[in-house]
This record gives structure tokens, C-alpha cells and sequence, in this order.
């Protein structure tokens, strides 16, 4: 075995402050520590507070992903006092929720990952001076169309919800609002111009034609089918990453997780195999079961808190910060969630394999996860939502009256569970009431999910295990190691303002 080195790499391009501590021995990581750094106790801001002031307070926790905190709180509190949802309330819920995730997609794929190929590191990549073009932060060609169209997007949520982020139009029982036809004839339009934009620049062809993709053997055909394709954002990402000897990188444990999302109302002519259009579920070795929210847990053995020992479901967790400094065995401000005292890693690609995507199930079928089958996910998610998104605002459109809101009664007591896929993954609000006023909230983020440090039993967190291996051909500029972090996403302020002293053997910064 040759000299083992630690490097501590404070990780860029990331929502919140991560850091990332790898031991490097032969060239590779052997292991890995996933720190956020940050802690913020939203959770404990709730207590005390009106039922309904979650509404305001945790969209506030992400200026990304607001408006799927606002649907899981909502949803909690759906949950807590039995409402009754009406079609179209909860049409104009998923428009929105599915508005945010389609423009974080694109974003972070195009704005966070593949700016990574535009760095020195890749200077003899053959195709290292097209991804200069296309990739240089501000300037490239793909990165100033990606903020001119995702920002159009945006329009829909404000349209409905009155601003983004940081909207609080739902309340239990429904919507407090609706565009009226012009607004909701502009959604649609944003929509269609959006799609003719991706199916033109992201894909290079149409979603339909995308869709028929199924197999890996296909995506390689479809690559070369034609210039259109290959040029595409989709073709070069693959053919870039296939060169840089990205594949097979980031595999982790192989545990999937999903909460669903997007109910399906009652009338609609949106077709899926369950209540939701994104399916929930667990996937271990390869095998699907049913979701079931009494399954998960949360641990703090590595975390900066106290108050228990193994894990805890949300409804009887706790958040007491507690920094036991560098020699306390502890190491971030996230929790460490677990499933049926698993971890698990969630995100798009979880998404497809609940679904059952041939493509997706094909390619992880064949060695598994990794963070090119995990970013490509992310990329193509948008088709799979454009159909859905497109038929509820017809059919909102269609509708004679649209009603917003059905009354669920005075919330005074009483516990509930808010769960929903955001852009990065499962996102869960957990709140117990108590004469009308919140006794108990817990909040688990998707990042807390793929960031977790090691639980009760040491075992490591999704991303933590998905560094083994990794190559460090710079110890000064350890790229791969950010391709797979930023697979996965990572958004810390969800998760987790106290920066952790003590010395470092080495420290890295990756280079934008």
C-alpha cells in the first residue's frame, strides 16, 4: 500500500457550504467524509408557531426548490386535518411543483456539471475547446441560452403563486389562487416554447423520439443517428464523459428511494400505473417494494446534535445542536436518514427506476449506478414531465369553473406527513399539533438523504460510499470527485452557520 493521504475540498458550485474529506491511497479514494458545514434550525424556528406558519416559514429554507417546501408543508398539514383536494387545485399545485423541477434540471446539468469539462484539467480532451464554447461560466453559448430559457419557466410559477421564489398560494384544503385564461393560456404557451427549445437544443430530437430510447445498445445507436442528436446538450455530455473515463464512477450502495409525487386528479386524462405521476417506492438489490413513510428514520451518531442513540422516526425526532468539536467523532450538520435502516440515494434516477424506465433500468442493470447514468437521468427528466404538464393546463383551460379550494375545518391537533419528490429528490415535513399551534417539525431534504454522514452503525452515507474508488489524478485539482458529488445535486442549505476548526493534512479546491 503506498502513502495514504487525507485531503479536505471544499467543495464550489454547490447551494450551501459542503466540504468534502477524502483519504487517497494508490491514486483513489479509499474513504470519505460528506460535512455540511452550516446549521440553520428552521425546524425549531416552527415551534410554537400558528398551524399555518409553515406555509411562509419553510419555503424560505431553499431559494430553489421553494415551491416543493411549500408543497410538503402543505401536504403535512393536508394530512394532519383529513382535507379533501379539489381536481384542479391540485392541478395547479403539480404545474408549478413540475415548473421548478424542469428549470432546476437544466440548470444544474448545464450551469453546475458539465461547467466541470470546461476546466484545465480537461485541457487534451479532444473535444475540450467545444466544451470552452459551451461551458465557460457567464460566456458560453449553452450556459447563457440555459438562464435565458429556465428563467421563462419561472413565469409559470409566478403566474399561479404570485412570485418565486418564496410563493405561499397553497393552504390545506386547496389554492388561494388561479390565473385566470390569459394567465393560464400563457403558461401554456411558456410550455410549448420551452419544449421546442429543449426537444431542439437539450435532445436534439423529439421527446417522442426520446422516449423510444429503452435499451443501451439504443442510446449508442441513438447517439449516432444524427448530427442533431449527437451535438445535442444529451449527445455531448455523453460522448464528452465517455472520453474522460467517466463511466463507472460514483456507484454507492445501490439503494433507491422515492416518496411519489404529482397526485393524479380524479378526471384527468394523465395516465400512470399508481395515484402519482412519479411513483414511490424502495429498491434494494435490484428488488422493488412499496414505500412505506413509518420505515424512516433519522440518525446522529456523526452529526453535530444530541438526544438519542440509533435512529428516530421524524414524528419523535429531535434537533438539539450540539458541536462537539473536532475530536468528538461528529463531523456535520446532517442527519443521517435511513430506510428501513438503509441508506439511500435519491434524485431522478431513483424516479426512473420506480417507474420501471427501460432505459434507466437497462443501464443500471448492467453495473450499476453511476454518476453518467446519474446526470444523464437528470437531463432527460424533463420529457418524462412535458405531457403531464402541457394536459393539466389544457384541462384547466377546458374547465367551466376552476375550483381552487375545498375548506378542511379548524387544524388544532393532530399529526401529519408531507412528503413529495423535489428536483433533487424526496423532500418530507413531519408536524405534530398541538391547540392549534406546532408542537413538533422535522424536515428531511433529499440532500439529506444523499449527503448523510455515517449512521448509528458506520455505515456510510450514499455519496460518502459513491466516492470509493474515485480517482485523484491531482491531488491539487481532484475534479472526479466533484463529477460525482454533483451527480447527485447537492443543495446544504435544505440540509443542514458553524464551520468546523481544526487542521487538515491537506486541502484542495477544485478549480472553476
Amino acid at each position: 500500500m503506498g502513502e495514504r493521504r487525507i485531503l479536505d475540498i471544499p467543495l464550489n458550485r454547490a447551494e450551501g457550504d459542503l466540504e468534502i474529506r477524502v483519504e487517497v491511497a494508490d491514486g483513489v479514494v479509499v474513504d470519505a467524509w460528506s460535512a455540511g458545514t452550516m446549521y440553520r434550525g428552521i425546524e425549531n424556528l416552527l415551534i410554537d408557531r400558528g398551524a399555518l406558519d409553515g406555509l411562509v416559514i419553510t419555503p424560505r429554507v431553499c431559494g430553489i426548490c421553494s415551491t416543493t417546501h411549500l408543497t410538503a408543508a402543505v401536504r403535512a398539514l393536508d394530512d394532519a386535518s383529513g382535507a379533501k383536494i379539489p381536481g384542479d387545485a391540485v392541478r395547479l399545485r403539480n404545474v408549478a411543483l413540475m415548473a421548478e423541477h424542469i428549470q432546476s434540471d437544466i440548470r444544474q446539468a448545464v450551469l453546475m456539471y458539465m461547467v466541470d469539462f470546461a476546466v484545465s484539467a480537461y485541457r487534451a480532451h479532444p473535444m475540450f475547446d467545444e466544451a470552452v464554447a459551451r461551458y465557460t461560466p457567464l460566456r458560453g453559448s449553452s450556459c447563457i441560452e440555459t438562464l435565458q430559457q429556465t428563467k421563462k419557466l419561472l413565469d409559470i410559477i409566478g403566474l399561479i403563486g404570485g412570485q418565486w421564489p418564496h410563493s405561499s398560494y397553497m393552504v390545506p384544503g386547496g389554492v388561494v389562487h388561479a390565473p385566470d385564461r390569459i394567465g393560464l393560456m400563457r403558461c401554456r404557451q411558456i410550455v410549448r416554447d420551452f419544449r421546442s427549445w429543449y426537444e431542439q437544443k437539450v435532445l436534439g430530437c423529439s421527446v417522442e423520439r426520446w422516449r423510444e430510447v429503452g435499451t443501451a445498445a439504443g442510446l449508442d445507436a441513438w447517439l449516432e443517428e444524427n448530427p442533431s442528436q449527437r451535438d445535442s446538450e444529451v449527445g455531448f455530455f455523453l460522448r464528452f464523459a465517455r472520453q474522460a473515463g467517466l463511466t463507472g464512477l460514483g456507484r454507492g450502495h445501490g439503494n433507491f428511494l422515492s416518496f411519489g409525487a404529482l397526485d393524479l386528479p380524479a378526471d384527468t386524462r394523465v395516465k400512470a400505473p399508481s395515484a402519482t405521476l412519479i411513483a414511490a417506492g424502495f429498491i434494494q438489490n435490484g428488488a422493488l417494494a412499496p414505500f412505506d413513510q413509518g420505515e424512516v428514520t433519522e440518525h446522529i451518531a456523526s452529526s453535530w446534535f444530541e438526544g438519542y442513540e440509533g435512529g428516530l422516526h421524524p414524528f419523535e425526532g429531535l434537533t438539539r445542536p450540539y458541536a462537539s468539536g473536532p475530536d468528538g467523532g461528529r463531523y456535520s450538520w446532517a442527519k443521517a436518514p435511513r430506510y428501513r435502516g438503509l441508506p439511500a440515494e435519491t434524485g431522478p434516477l431513483a424516479e426512473f427506476l420506480m417507474a420501471g424506465n427501460p432505459l434507466f433500468s437497462d443501464l443500471v442493470g448492467r453495473g450499476g449506478p453511476d454518476a453518467v447514468i446519474r446526470e444523464l437521468a437528470r437531463l432527460v427528466r424533463p420529457a418524462s414531465l412535458m405531457d403531464a404538464l402541457d394536459t393539466w393546463l389544457e384541462e384547466l383551460l377546458q374547465a367551466e369553473t376552476v375550483e381552487l379550494y375545498n375548506p378542511p375545518g379548524e387544524i388544532t391537533d393532530g399529526r401529519g406527513a408531507g412528503l413529495t419528490q423535489a428536483a433533487r429528490g424526496a423532500l418530507g415535513h413531519w408536524i405534530t399539533l398541538s391547540g392549534g399551534r406546532i408542537e413538533r417539525y422535522q424536515i428531511i431534504t433529499p440532500t439529506a438523504w444523499n449527503a448523510s454522514p455515517r449512521d448509528s452503525a458506520g455505515i456510510r452515507g450514499p455519496w460518502e460510499e459513491a466516492l470509493l474508488g474515485t480517482p485523484i489524478a491531482d491531488p491539487d485539482n481532484p475534479v472526479a470527485v466533484g463529477h460525482v458529488i454533483r451527480s447527485f445535486d447537492p443543495c446544504l442549505v435544505c440540509s443542514v452557520h458553524a464551520v468546523r476548526g481544526g487542521q487538515s493534512l491537506g486541502r484542495a479546491t477544485l478549480q472553476v
